[in-house]
């Protein structure tokens, strides 16, 4: 007996369709005609080729960034993703202490990236921002506008402060799906904190845990407002990640050819790790269970 279909569903999905087209794919087609195209000017186009790939290829000014942007997203995962599980094993599972916790930890991701540029901007200032006063009163010499490592440690700390909740979050989320009767049976094997954590808590966090560092490296690869508040990629070119250097070739020297071409290698690469880490992550959970 056949079954018959009803696609009557689609006409639900065709508006989400239709406003992805508008906002993604078509701006994505705009920024490939640009990458194979050049232009002297009043608006006349004429084919070229792959040299905009050629050329950003051979740029050591692209290849830097790209190391700059690497090193700040590693580093980022690095310290967010255990402080994140830290801090949501040591949150209160229930109770009026447990919403208090996570009223403020939610409280940071609800800050515009502007403000939170502006923020630290202001607070890392030796005359009127009380980080920089602190330091300076105890002798340290620090000027995050002069000085690169100060520059790479406010721009981490900053990024540390504002998205390491969102990793707590997440990981709270997958240890209150965890039954008592898991911590039940370790509690009468003895089991150790640490072998309740390796064995119980962590396994069901994995899912959660693939999704908080697709997350955070996504957004810390294609991070801009922050730095660009707080540095504009200073001192020299310390802290110009691939998003500033990218505005700096569109708007700054309007080179709209390299600019296209560096924009989809960059989305290319933002993909390609996106789905190297999302198949080792699965993997990884498949083995585990």
């Amino acid at each position: 007996m056949n079954k018959t279909v009803n696609q009557k569903a689609w006409f639900l999905v065709l508006p989400v369709l239709l406003l992805v087209a508008f906002s993604a794919v078509i701006p994505l087609m705009t920024v490939v005609n640009y990458s194979v195209q050049d232009t002297f000017g009043q608006n006349e186009f004429f084919w070229s080729g792959l040299i905009w790939f050629e050329e950003m290829l051979a740029s050591d000014r692209m290849w830097d960034a790209l190391g700059r942007q690497l090193m700040f997203s590693g580093i980022i995962l690095a310290i967010q993703v255990p402080l994140g599980i830290f801090v949501a094993l040591n949150m209160p599972k229930s109770g009026v202490w447990s919403s208090v916790c996570l009223v403020l930890m939610s409280l940071p991701l609800l800050i515009p990236w502007n403000v939170v540029g502006t923020i630290w901007q202001v607070f890392g200032r030796t005359d009127i921002g009380l980080l920089g006063y602190t330091l300076d009163a105890l002798g340290i010499n620090y000027n995050y506008t002069q000085d690169r490592l100060a520059a790479w440690v406010t721009l981490i700390v900053m990024d540390v402060w504002h998205w390491t909740s969102l990793v707590a979050l997440l990981a709270f989320a997958g240890l209150k799906s965890i039954p008592d009767a898991y911590y039940q049976a370790a509690k009468i094997d003895q089991a150790s904190r640490w072998k309740v954590f390796r064995y119980i808590e962590l396994p069901k966090m994995s899912g959660v845990l693939t999704i908080a560092i697709l997350l955070r490296f996504m957004d810390s690869f294609k991070i801009y407002t922050e730095p660009f508040v707080v540095t504009g990629g200073g001192p020299g070119n310390a802290t110009t990640l691939l998003s500033i250097d990218l505005v700096k070739m569109a708007l700054g020297q309007f080179d709209l050819g390299p600019a296209a071409a560096f924009s989809i290698m960059y989305f290319l690469v933002i993909l390609l790790v996106s789905w190297v880490f999302y198949t080792v992550m699965t993997n990884l959970d498949k083995e585990e269970s």
